[in-house]
């Protein structure tokens, strides 16, 4: 049996599926009931088409989640499962989801107990959509499946129609890794999750970036201004967290070839800073520049603006710009 499921077998758990699946209480998501998801590590649960309508899952482990009053099921995977596709509508696409379920029959009315790794097909439509799936189910990947499809027509294009599905989940206290969408609620206060970038904190409402550290990153400059401006090097901007608060840093140095005023009316990018990387409010920082005061402006829409009391020379530098981003 290579799908396995602690506390479901009404005549109990071998030692064995004991020590496979995991065991301990895992990441809440309601008073009763636990985040279902997979166990990150290694390539656990990973999808590779194997032949013109098979799919192979890996090796893995997850956990289950039924109704509140059901409890969740640890299941683990622990041998490759291939699952076979059924073949395309002749006339419209459809998705199909790869999923491991869990059939108990005190609860449902399947008359099964059993963990299964299985395919859950979707309609084939004129705009097809991901299936909606039974209770006890966690869906892992989606598979888009084109009218026509077979075997015989060369099968399913596997590069392209494999979508990753895989959410994850933690133990009671841990930081829930990175996976497919993040839109998830926290389930309280203090709970923390891998945004991509950095951590998140819920604070009871929403989630709260803790430490979203961008490394050095060059700017994308409007037409008029190069790089290197007085020797200064390629302008870069970084996020970083100083005594818990955000900051921007920038460094390297612009220029512009005609004396009087910076170019494109001082607004210096061509591609705005990302969201993460704006201050709350318009910050203004006394900069280096050829001649005269200048300052540089960084406003909440991105944007990065040049702005001299005089006829300015035809370089600005940057390096050792550093401002707050929160309020």
């Amino acid at each position: 049996m290579t799908v396995r499921a602690g506390w479901l077998l009404p005549a109990g758990q071998t030692r064995e599926d004991t020590r496979l699946v995991p065991l301990g209480v895992m990441a809440p998501e309601t008073a009763m009931g636990s985040r279902d998801g997979v166990i990150a590590g290694g390539t656990a649960l990973a999808a590779t088409g194997t032949a013109a309508m098979q799919v192979q899952l890996a090796v893995g482990r997850a956990l289950v989640q039924g109704a509140d009053a059901q409890g969740a099921y640890p299941v683990a995977v622990t041998a490759p499962e291939t699952l076979t596709i059924a073949d395309g509508h002749a006339q419209y696409g459809r998705i199909d989801a790869v999923v491991l379920r869990v059939y108990d029959t005190a609860y449902d009315t399947t008359g099964q107990t059993i963990a299964r790794a299985e395919i859950v097909q979707g309609a084939a439509t004129a705009t097809p959509v991901p299936p909606t799936l039974p209770a006890a189910t966690l869906r892992l990947w989606e598979i888009t499946v084109p009218a026509g499809t077979s075997a015989g027509t060369g099968g399913i294009t596997w590069a392209s129609a494999l979508a990753d599905r895989r959410r994850y989940t933690s133990a009671y206290g841990g930081i829930i890794p990175r996976g497919w969408g993040l839109s998830f609620p926290g389930a309280y206060a203090g709970q923390y999750r891998d945004n991509g970038n950095g951590l998140d904190r819920w604070d009871g409402g929403s989630w709260q970036p803790l430490d979203a550290t961008v490394g050095w990153t060059p700017l994308s400059l409007a037409s008029g201004f190069t790089n290197n401006g007085n020797g200064n090097g390629d302008v870069k901007y970084r996020r970083i967290t100083l005594g818990g608060a955000p900051f921007l840093q920038l460094r390297g140095g612009v220029s512009w070839a005609t004396a009087g005023s910076p170019p494109n009316g001082g607004n210096l990018l061509a591609s705005v800073l990302p969201a993460s990387c704006r201050p709350a409010a318009l910050t203004s920082v006394p900069i280096a520049a050829a001649s005269v005061p200048i300052k540089l402006d960084a406003s909440g829409n991105g944007q990065l603006r040049l702005i001299a009391s005089a006829a300015v020379g035809t370089w600005a530098a940057l390096s050792g710009v550093q401002y707050p981003l929160d309020a």
